[in-house]
């Protein structure tokens, strides 16, 4: 991992951070499963976040049948983003990374003068090499669009 934190080829560090019904998702055990799809997005039911879990949601079906396992992780507690799943209809687990430490440790930068927690997707193959990574505040959809190209282009072994 460079001093700027987790970059394309580096692997993504181990971590267990408890999911929206406080079950503890463990990345070693998903990237057992195949590909995984970690995006970190700035707090629940707000505009962009929204619209991104929303959008994730909907290529759920594609992430599967690429062979992906798909994680939100944001500094919500767990009751929030219960919540915010269950508002949403969504299929795939929310992580609450109290305090942002898993953030600070990959290097996920503020946006905003540092106002606001940023919004990076990570695609890891199955040995947890960081494959794309894809930062963008405004572009809420897109990080989707990205990771599912990504996806498919490591295949169902990745």
């Amino acid at each position: 991992m460079s001093a700027g934190g987790v970059q394309v080829g580096d692997r993504f560090p181990s971590f267990t951070l408890p999911d929206q019904d406080g079950k503890p998702f463990v990345l070693d055990e998903a990237l057992g499963k195949g590909a995984v799809v970690l995006f970190f997005y700035p707090k629940d039911d707000t505009t962009g976040c929204t619209q991104e879990v929303c959008s994730f949601r909907d290529a759920s079906a594609d992430f599967v049948s690429a062979g992906a396992v798909v994680a939100g992780i944001s500094s919500d507690g767990t009751a929030s983003h219960r919540q915010f799943a269950n508002k949403h209809g969504l299929g795939y687990p929310l992580l609450s990374d109290a305090g942002g430490k898993l953030r600070k440790q990959v290097g996920v930068p503020r946006a905003m003068f540092g106002l606001v927690e940023g919004r990076v997707t990570y695609v890891l193959d199955r040995a947890g090499i960081v494959r794309h990574s894809f930062d963008s505040m405004i572009g809420a959809t897109k990080h989707v669009r990205e990771a599912l190209t990504t996806v498919r282009t490591l295949g169902a072994g990745a």
